[in-house]
């Protein structure tokens, strides 16, 4: 029965997580329910599903010991809000934005629902200008630009926690380091993943604001994390003025939770069983990174997907492709060398590097020594496969010294055990020029 405006006790049938409210008069999509149990405690759910009167709900959290008769439901008549403050930073955080490190939870300076606001595309800006992630294959040849959507496709096995890892700890802009931060959101993360970046998270430089979503933890936490450290990037963005850099990993498990939560819902499913949405759901994350004409401050993203059996044509890598600005391709082949990080430089691209680089932000020579490296090393590639033909000895001097090129450019230029800054990265790069290139006139 109905006991008072938006309170109800109608509870149906329970799923684990999941549950239906009977006869509900007042709901909405996405809007915020908190659940009261017969010992007093509550939890909150959101609304997933509206059929007529019957209404699928999802809690955040262990709803063990539901008790359906003497259980009640309030409707809030609100969707999620997220709190917002400069003191925010340098916090770690769940999928429900609540304090993970045994800190209180700040006081508010305002409420902004999760979903953030649309963009007035009148008002985006270019992305222009360099993000330093301290590696080469990156900085030099990939470049990511302040206000960019520049993701990372790996694969099972290929050390994606470690370059994200690296970059956390690494990634730095020109000017005041102060109005710099870091929003990480770590998806469906195991213990061992857990435990890598809160070590990680320990040894941050820079400022930071942190969402980690566990395994264990709520499928629907898992869609709104993003959601609330993008919100948060904005906020600080738009209104403070600071570059933010927000990496995600990973991107599979968010679609994988969207897939679960569609299949809750019974929708048809579209490719590999993933709802025909999905795209326009990245979408609603990936293009919230930008910049906005007149504001200092910018968004740049650099989501992770873990290609599902190594395949770059999978709705996930296929969608995202389609949507961001470019990809960073990492190898099983390169990993199995011995070579950190993985990139592979041929498939990977940046289109919006020649925004971030020249005279003034990184180099004036910049882009003819990535132009050479490139040009030389795809010959190195061709060639290998001229050699595993007719032989090394089958090939010319300069085809053999182009060979040796391409072995030492992924042994010393892709490969890297310290962070380079960017005049670093561009004299290594020069060096491995001048040392190969110079004995051969026709290399090219």
């Amino acid at each position: 029965m109905r006991l008072a405006d938006h309170l109800y006790s109608t509870i149906g049938s329970v799923r684990s997580q999941l549950f239906f409210v009977e006869k509900v008069q007042q709901a909405r999509m996405g809007e915020i329910v908190r659940v009261v149990f017969p010992d007093g405690r509550e939890l909150e759910g959101e609304v997933l599903k509206i059929d007529h009167e019957t209404v699928l709900v999802q809690i955040f959290g262990d709803c063990s010991g539901m008790d359906r008769k003497s259980s009640t439901i309030i409707f809030s008549d609100n969707l999620k809000q997220t709190p917002l403050s400069p003191r925010m930073l340098n916090r770690i955080y769940n999928g429900s934005f609540r304090p993970m490190d045994d800190k209180p939870l700040f006081v508010p300076d305002k409420w902004q629902p999760a979903t953030g606001y649309p963009m007035n595309p009148t008002k985006r800006g270019r992305p222009q200008e360099f993000i330093e992630t301290g590696l080469s294959s990156i900085d030099g040849l990939n470049t990511l630009v302040k206000g960019q959507k520049l993701p990372v496709f790996s694969c099972a096995g290929l050390p994606a926690k470690e370059i994200v890892g690296r970059i956390l700890r690494n990634s730095r802009m020109s000017g005041n380091q102060a109005d710099f931060a870091v929003i990480f959101i770590a998806l469906g993360l195991t213990h061992h993943e857990y435990s890598f970046y809160m070590r990680t998270l320990e040894q941050m430089s820079s400022n930071f604001v942190a969402f980690i979503n566990l395994a264990e933890d709520s499928v629907v936490e898992r869609l709104l994390a993003p959601r609330f450290g993008l919100t948060t990037a904005e906020y600080l963005a738009y209104e403070k003025g600071m570059d933010t850099l927000v990496i995600i990993a990973d991107i599979t498990n968010y679609c994988d939770a969207l897939r679960e939560l569609s299949m809750a819902r019974e929708e048809l499913p579209g490719r590999r069983g993933y709802p025909g949405y999905m795209y326009s759901d990245l979408a609603s994350l990936f293009e919230r990174a930008g910049r906005v004409t007149g504001l200092p401050g910018s968004v740049t993203m650099l989501p992770v997907i873990t290609m599902p059996e190594d395949d770059i044509t999978h709705p996930i890598p296929d969608l995202t492709g389609y949507i961001t600005e470019g990809q960073i391709v990492l190898s099983r082949e390169l990993h199995q060398q011995g070579i950190f990080p993985p990139v592979d430089i041929l498939p990977s691209l940046s289109r919006l590097m020649q925004k971030g680089i020249g005279k003034g932000v990184t180099r004036a020579d910049h882009r003819e020594v990535a132009n050479r490296l490139y040009a030389y090393y795809a010959r190195g590639i061709d060639l290998r496969g001229l050699e595993a033909i007719v032989g090394r000895e089958g090939l010319s001097e300069g085809d053999r010294i182009v060979l040796d090129f391409a072995d030492a450019f992924e042994g010393e230029f892709v490969h890297q055990d310290q962070r380079r800054c960017i005049d670093e990265t561009l004299d290594c790069g020069l060096e491995l020029l001048s040392r190969f290139t110079h004995t051969s006139e026709n290399i090219v």
